[in-house]
């Protein structure tokens, strides 16, 4: 990467995919707890039961798993050479096929979960990663 990021692009996009998370989780809260087999109380009691730092763990690792995708992506971009909206948002939607879709899917059969669970789960990344990568591509270097 030639020891230069653009460490507000890749911020930008961290922040933004953070945001869709919440919104998309809260929107779909109530289907992603019973793809999981979970309700609203026994969510509630699970949180209750975690300690101050534990219950901000996933926020928090969630953020930090975006940045990492970031310079990831930003990585990508940068040996292809190919600055640009699209080419971001096709370098997230690529990674996301190969490396997110396929791992979320052989964890959960794994698991054995519900299919409906590697759906939004899924489709959760899809979209971090393409705004992510859309954010760093439309940037540039």
């Amino acid at each position: 990467m030639g020891g230069h990021v653009n460490i507000l692009s890749v911020l930008t996009g961290a922040v933004v995919a953070w945001l869709f998370g919440a919104v998309y989780y809260t929107t779909l809260g109530k289907a992603w707890m019973a793809a999981q087999g979970k309700t609203a109380e026994s969510c509630k009691a699970e949180f209750a039961a975690k300690s101050g730092l534990a219950k901000f763990a996933p926020f928090v690792l969630s953020f930090v798993g975006a940045l990492i995708m970031g310079v990831v992506i930003y990585g990508i971009l940068t040996h292809s050479g190919l600055w640009s909206l699209r080419a971001g948002m096709i370098t997230g939607a690529f990674c996301w096929f190969g490396f997110v879709l396929t791992t979320v899917t052989v964890n959960n059969a794994y698991a054995g979960r519900k299919v409906m669970l590697t759906v939004i789960d899924a489709v959760h990344w899809l979209g971090a990663l393409v705004i992510i990568g859309g954010i760093i591509g439309a940037w540039g270097p």
